[in-house]
């Protein structure tokens, strides 16, 4: 299975990869990154990486391209060997050694392109990087590896084609990392809450959409794209927003991935729409 064929809405088929930005440091998760790179890091015994390419996956979405860098090694090693380290296998040994793979599994026909895209390479190098085992003539999906949400990947899809712009991305509400209270106009505390779901303003929370044109604001230099580039589609007026009101976390912190651990664990994952 070479690509992704999605039906959706009004629209034709179309043939869509995701590209997932897998080499950054992770400075700001240190406890977790010295060992391994961020998307890698569990939950519930699973790699975030594996979480978000199962939301992908949920939407028909199945060819996956991984931009490695920091310890890329490792995201190799474990999609080579994902058959043998998640179900039943026997082997016979000896002089005919023999593996028989006993299970089958929802990822089977996921296909995943490692591309190794440089350790102290910038988002906007990374992508560029990988332009070549995209379908040049179709739109691509494009995430970082280390944020979750139950985004609805169908509405993102539809906002993107019905705006004509070059480029999407998810708007979302970041979560609260402070306590916040509501005053009256008495200058009495009405209510406290020690961490809001979510903050009033909108970032970027990934899950974007890009044609290909997007490759025309790309240079040779080492940079980000949340810099330069997405800053001059935002000068020619073709940087489309779909606000996502619903659930987004990243997990660029110990507590966030406590946090993380401990919805999945409790068995109430946002994220898991599969």
């Amino acid at each position: 299975m070479n690509a992704t064929k999605f039906n959706f809405f009004s629209f034709d088929c179309i043939i869509m990869k995701v590209v997932i930005l897998c080499g950054g440091k992770g400075t700001r998760l240190r406890e977790e990154t010295e060992y391994r790179p961020k998307p890698m890091v569990p939950i519930g015994g699973f790699p975030i990486l594996w979480h978000i390419m199962k939301i992908y996956s949920h939407y028909g979405f199945k060819d996956f391209i991984l931009c490695v860098g920091y310890k890329g090694q490792m995201i190799r090693e474990y999609f080579r060997n994902y058959r043998w380290n998640t179900g039943d296998v026997t082997l016979r040994l000896g002089r005919e050694p023999k593996i028989v793979f006993h299970d089958d599994h929802d990822e089977d026909d996921w296909t995943v392109t490692i591309a190794e895209t440089g350790i102290d390479s910038l988002t906007a190098t990374r992508i560029h990087s990988v332009k070549k085992y995209l379908n040049h003539k179709e739109p691509f999906l494009l995430t970082y590896g280390d944020g979750l949400s139950n985004i609805d990947l169908s509405a993102l899809l539809e906002s993107h084609y019905n705006s004509g712009k070059i480029c999407t991305i998810s708007a979302v509400h970041p979560a609260g990392r402070f306590g916040g209270i509501s005053i009256g106009d008495n200058g009495f505390v009405s209510n406290f809450e020690e961490k809001p779901l979510k903050e009033k303003a909108y970032i970027n929370g990934g899950f974007m959409v890009c044609d290909q044109k997007i490759f025309n604001y790309f240079s040779e230099a080492n940079e980000m794209f949340e810099e330069r580039p997405i800053n001059e589609i935002v000068a020619d007026s073709n940087l489309n927003a779909y606000c996502h009101e619903g659930w987004w976390c990243p997990m660029d912190t110990f507590r966030e991935s406590v946090l993380l651990n401990e919805l999945w664990d409790k068995k109430k994952a946002p994220w898991k729409v599969w």
